[in-house]
């Protein structure tokens, strides 16, 4: 069965992502790049046996193929940034295949500003993708398998949050920073749950966990070993530098929209999102 570690992209999913590869994937919490392949990202190409043309095709096959790797019946992690719901008369899972969820949000202000680093995107760019609800997101090699539909910043966190067909955590980015212990201890404890783990929390290798899944060290083992977020989490650094000018784990908990975006933008966002906004805490 599968736990899904959800969220819109730029939300701190691969910071969690890196936290539970730690904790559930090494003897004592310390974290290394090449523990991340632990957790794998879907939809992705390599779980089609046949080739798809477009996401329409892809979607008819995510609920099947979920069900063929359940088929040995041990629990996973997937990361995903996929919307919840139905494409095209089609889930993207069910609650067959499904054990749980930890879903990521993130105020949409500063994922915006996230947005405009990672894709070298203007104010208006970034603001027009984090609106659109036709959104979906291209691997880098092109393939339609691989083809995430992730639809607008709202649509996202609502198809996820109105969704009670399995049991779900939410965790805001903001008290993934501001009070780490204990939320990501609240997550241990879900995932354990979920797990029908019986152990308690490994208080020293939850500690462990933190401070070498910190930002600043995922930040510094990035220039170090040329993470990029991918499934392929190793590169040389001189390839990778060419390529990508950006980095992945950029200004994280010094990102402040107050000071990045421009007031016309962040204004539209507020309207445009007031009432998830509000739900969340964010106005």
């Amino acid at each position: 069965m599968i736990i899904w570690l959800a969220s819109y992209p730029k939300s701190g999913n691969t910071y969690v992502r890196a936290f539970l590869s730690a904790y559930y994937f090494s003897e004592n919490g310390e974290f290394d790049f090449s523990q991340i392949s632990a957790i794998d990202q879907f939809p992705h190409e390599k779980y089609f046996k046949e080739k798809v043309n477009n996401i329409s095709e892809a979607s008819k096959q995510w609920v099947p193929i979920q069900k063929e790797i359940n088929k040995d019946k041990k629990i996973r992690f997937f990361k995903t940034h996929s919307f919840l719901g139905n494409y095209q008369g089609n889930q993207f899972t069910s609650p067959e295949t499904t054990l749980g969820a930890i879903y990521i949000v993130r105020d949409p202000r500063n994922v915006l500003s996230s947005l405009k680093n990672h894709y070298s995107f203007d104010d208006n760019k970034a603001l027009k993708m984090i609106k659109d609800k036709t959104r979906s997101l291209m691997s880098n090699n092109g393939s339609h398998a691989s083809l995430t539909y992730i639809s607008s910043w709202a649509e996202n966190y609502l198809s996820w949050f109105s969704n009670n067909q399995f049991r779900r955590l939410f965790v805001k980015y903001e008290d993934l920073i501001s009070n780490k212990y204990e939320t990501f201890r609240d997550i241990i404890v879900f995932t354990n749950t979920l797990m029908n783990k019986v152990e308690g929390v490994n208080k020293s290798k939850l500690q462990k966990t933190i401070e070498t899944t910190n930002f600043n060290v995922l930040k510094k083992k990035e220039m170090n070993e040329a993470f990029d977020g991918s499934e392929s989490s190793f590169k040389s650094w001189r390839k990778f530098h060419s390529e990508n000018k950006n980095l992945f784990f950029n200004l994280g908990p010094e990102n402040n929209w107050k000071k990045i975006l421009n007031t016309e933008i962040s204004k539209e966002i507020e309207v445009s999102f007031e009432k998830e906004m509000k739900q969340l805490g964010y106005l």
